[in-house]
């Protein structure tokens, strides 16, 4: 409450339904300290478990698409329990009142659910969740709150067409284009807040549009920064470095730039990765390790084999290599300038706007914008 995040008027959902109500007894909370997910039992450590269910910090609560075996954290987190600050700041966005109707996208644990049906009343929310085994616990979590949400088991990227229109659509995992069935499901004037990014990074920005009032486009700002577990439906294929670099880095176009680490790198959850996503699309970034004062930053073309690497050593000029058909270092730091150029925006002078014929994105107003093509 003291941040903004929780407002007074969902302090009563937050009462009634906490999180620890809907969590697993083994789970993954993120360790500040630590740096990464930890296991926790509650049956083993009880006092930790429940200090964590309150702490304002993401939980994992299944691994590689419920595939891992133990107790240790597997390879990819694909499900879990958001910081509460994310959850209800997006619940703000969505401005969600009494009898809305509304389609959740990604059920995990239910606690988005159960919250949004506290305020919205019983029957009013549907959510759907790709993921069989979630989606039954869903519905025995669903079963001792009274059946308030609806739980359905279908990929929700195509929505649920049979209870449409909404008032509301939200999605809880990120994509990385907004289906345009969500719109359609939309009635005009409805509002869908979803985590929205480009395939550069896993930096996402939470997207709340407003449908037109003819029902052919939905269009609005970036309201701040987020990460989410993408939607399975979007997933991009892994990356396989040797499918790019066959030989040495060397072997690529040597150059340099004046771009330093700090300058590039910016903060974690700053605008910079958003902005050159945005202008520089069909193209994964990948952080490497920093040792003895040296950070390799590889871009990879994801429509080619395009690919460039940016070496960032402390106390001298990083070096650049670039190989394929695009420059893609070239490309990023066209696109760096171009945010610096206009003041550096943050994600809130960004918007986007959706049609049936696909993603515009803006800054500061539509008229300002370009399409993603191939993004």
């Amino acid at each position: 409450m003291a941040a903004g995040a929780l407002s007074p008027d969902w302090v009563s959902a937050y009462t009634a339904v906490p999180r620890s109500a809907v969590l697993p007894d083994l789970i993954w909370p993120f360790d500040v300290a630590a740096g990464r997910s930890v296991p926790v039992s509650r049956t083993e450590s009880p006092d930790a478990w429940q200090e964590y269910t309150d702490a304002d910090v993401p939980v994992v609560t299944q691994w590689d698409d419920g595939q891992h075996p133990g107790t240790e954290p597997g390879e990819a987190p694909t499900s879990s329990a958001s910081m509460p600050s994310v959850v209800f700041r997006m619940l703000q966005d969505l401005d969600l009142h009494p009898g809305h109707k509304v389609l959740e996208i990604g059920t995990a644990t239910l606690w988005n659910a159960l919250l949004m049906a506290h305020r919205a009343g019983p029957g009013n929310v549907t959510t759907m969740e790709v993921d069989g085994a979630l989606a039954a616990a869903a519905r025995a979590t669903a079963a001792r709150f009274g059946n308030s949400v609806r739980v359905l088991h279908g990929d929700g990227s195509r929505g649920h067409r049979e209870g449409a229109p909404y008032d509301r659509i939200m999605a809880t995992c990120g994509v990385r284009s907004v289906p345009f069935a969500w719109v359609e499901q939309c009635r005009p004037g409805g509002i869908v807040v979803a985590p929205w990014g480009t395939h550069y990074s896993h930096s996402d920005a939470v997207a709340r549009l407003v449908v037109a009032p003819d029902g052919l486009s939905a269009t609005g700002r970036f309201t701040g920064p987020v990460e989410f577990m993408k939607l399975r439906a979007q997933r991009p294929a892994a990356v396989e470095h040797s499918a790019y670099v066959t030989g040495s880095v060397a072997d690529g176009e040597e150059s340099s730039t004046t771009l330093t680490e700090a300058e590039f790198a910016g903060e974690r959850f700053g605008p910079e990765r958003l902005a050159l996503g945005l202008r520089v699309p069909r193209c994964l970034h990948v952080v490497a390790d920093k040792r003895d004062g040296a950070r390799p930053v590889w871009f990879y073309g994801l429509s080619d084999a395009s690919w460039a690497c940016v070496l960032f050593r402390d106390g001298d000029t990083a070096r650049v290599w670039q190989s394929g058909p695009r420059r893609l270092w070239d490309e990023v730091a066209d696109a760096f300038r171009w945010w610096v150029d206009r003041g550096r925006p943050d994600h809130t002078r960004f918007g986007l706007t959706v049609t049936a014929g696909g993603e515009r994105v803006w800054l500061d107003e539509p008229a300002n914008s370009w399409a993603l093509t191939g993004q």
